[in-house]
């Protein structure tokens, strides 16, 4: 039975899950959700009906998703038969909380199925694009690009899901700069956020490189998201250029560690000049 994860978040003192009060902040996370399932073999479990239960207690405006299904036969057939069964819908729009826009593309596909990037947003959505950033044949990875009209401004945002080798992800970065020269007109703000994989703390000045600054606490504080369970790494990062980030926090407990091997990261940013 799904169970709701408010009943076990851990948030900073004073904080809460709900959107701020304040209009001119932008509350965006983002969420490796390990495809909607967790463990193997006969312990094997659906964890997107408490996924989608989560993503709501966020109350983000911007939801960056990594590691969604659209679809996916073997798994959708071994769980058809328990009480909440895989979704009809693809996960993005199963995940997507009432009244939000939902933008997806895939990254790689694999035997019965695929996965990929998915943006979940409160505010209005223009056209939807694709890069490739593949390194080489055994991870493919893609960047999700979507403008958001956020008020009266049109920020943009780019979903990311890096590699597992640092050579890859320097490579990944420079593809990303290009990307952004290419495509973001100059000065608009964009947020950059996903799974890093950066296990060393080596990509922050290359980022830079990019025009992006890294979404860090005005205490300092990087919040630690994997694993899950007992969270040891930082992998799951915003960068942003144009906007002040305000506050942090990962919501932590027994149910999110269960939902996915990451825990996600809430950012509340501020527009600026």
């Amino acid at each position: 039975m799904a169970t709701n994860p408010l009943n076990s978040t851990v948030l900073p003192s004073g904080d809460t899950t709900g959107a701020s009060a304040d209009a001119d902040l932008l509350r965006v996370a983002t969420y490796n959700i390990h495809k909607g399932v967790r463990g193997v073999g006969p312990g094997k479990r659906l964890e997107i009906h408490n996924l989608g239960l989560g993503i709501e207690a966020l109350d983000a405006d911007l939801v960056f998703l990594q590691e969604v299904r659209s679809f996916h036969d073997l798994e959708a057939k071994q769980f058809q038969r328990t009480s909440f069964g895989w979704p009809t819908l693809p996960q993005a729009e199963f995940l997507a909380p009432e009244g939000y826009e939902v933008a997806y593309r895939t990254n790689a596909f694999t035997r019965g199925g695929e996965h990929g990037n998915a943006l979940l947003s409160r505010w209005a959505i223009g056209d939807v694009g694709h890069h490739d950033v593949s390194d080489h044949r055994f991870e493919q990875r893609g960047l999700l690009h979507v403008p958001v009209q956020w008020q009266d401004v049109e920020l943009h945002a780019i979903v990311a899901h890096f590699g597992l080798i640092h050579s890859s992800r320097v490579r990944q970065v420079e593809r990303l700069a290009r990307f952004i020269a290419d495509t973001v007109p100059p000065g608009a703000p964009l947020i950059v956020a996903g799974d890093f994989n950066d296990w060393g703390e080596k990509l922050d000045s290359l980022m830079t490189g990019c025009g992006l600054t890294r979404a860090v606490a005005p205490s300092g504080k990087r919040p630690l998201t994997f694993p899950s369970r007992v969270p040891v790494f930082a992998l799951d990062r915003i960068y942003v250029r144009r906007l002040k980030c305000m506050s942090t926090f990962v919501p932590r407990g027994t149910t999110w560690a269960r939902m996915s091997d990451h825990l996600p990261l809430v950012a509340e940013l501020q527009l600026q000049p």
